[in-house]
């Protein structure tokens, strides 16, 4: 149980980040010529339970973004009973396994890291099923993780794959192609990374009008990524603090 006053400290210290992350967004926005209310804010709510969520639903925000399939499936249901009149946003950020796809289609607003076509089918298939019995009333809206490097290690797809990729997705009656997500390698100067995404997501929405959402940069490199174009930055650790790592 917590201790008395636990959750008003806690809110405190959340509206105390909020306003540093807000701030940094401006700044970055006014160094690029670009409005703030261009930039959406995904708090990356990973390993953090509901109860924050809904101190961080009070505060305002309104999209929330997580790493695993059942946490989040679990989270988001009882985000519900906390705030009930409350409608957050929920978009997975982290990489998506084919034999989650149906779990993650009941409960995401938005997939970030559609990677593989295989992927892609998966949730295809999982989210047609849902709009013939009622569970969703509208296709889901996806994004394409990008990787900058090529790195097989990492999750993403490489440059020469993404616009095959883009083309397959736009073609999957269950799935809205939005846009592209990226993560900057570790090591690789920021500016270099995102001006690379920006190049790939700039191919991507010339073929694809729809897909012009760019999803890049986190709580270290968001300033670079806002330089270089992207609409949506999730930030966790500037939000919620350090977390402990977490198992797969």
């Amino acid at each position: 149980m917590s201790a008395p006053g636990a959750g008003a400290a806690r809110a405190e210290e959340f509206a105390t980040r909020l306003a540093a992350v807000r701030t940094r967004i401006a700044e970055a926005c006014r160094a690029a010529g670009r409005d703030p209310a261009e930039v959406e804010l995904v708090a990356v709510t990973k390993t953090v339970p509901a109860e924050d969520v809904a101190l961080l639903l009070d505060l305002g925000l309104e999209t929330f973004g997580e790493n695993r399939v059942q946490e989040a499936g679990a989270k988001v249901e009882r985000v519900a009973e906390l705030r009930p009149a409350a409608r957050p946003r929920w978009s997975l950020v982290g990489g998506l396994q084919r034999n989650k796809a149906a779990a993650a289609a009941r409960w995401a607003d938005r997939v970030e890291s559609v990677d593989s076509i295989r992927v892609a089918d998966a949730l295809d298939r999982a989210v047609r099923r849902l709009l013939e019995t009622g569970g969703r009333a509208a296709p889901l809206p996806v994004l394409l993780q990008f990787s900058v490097d090529g790195d097989p290690r990492r999750g993403g797809v490489p440059a020469a794959d993404l616009e095959p990729l883009a083309e397959h997705v736009a073609r999957c009656g269950g799935l809205q192609l939005r846009g592209v997500m990226a993560v900057a390698p570790l090591g690789m100067e920021q500016d270099r990374a995102f001006s690379a995404v920006a190049t790939a997501a700039n191919r991507v929405r010339t073929r694809f009008p729809q897909a012009n959402t760019l999803s890049a940069g986190m709580s270290g490199d968001f300033e670079s990524a806002i330089r270089h174009g992207s609409d949506v930055v999730r930030v966790g650790t500037a939000l919620v603090g350090d977390r402990p790592l977490a198992s797969p």
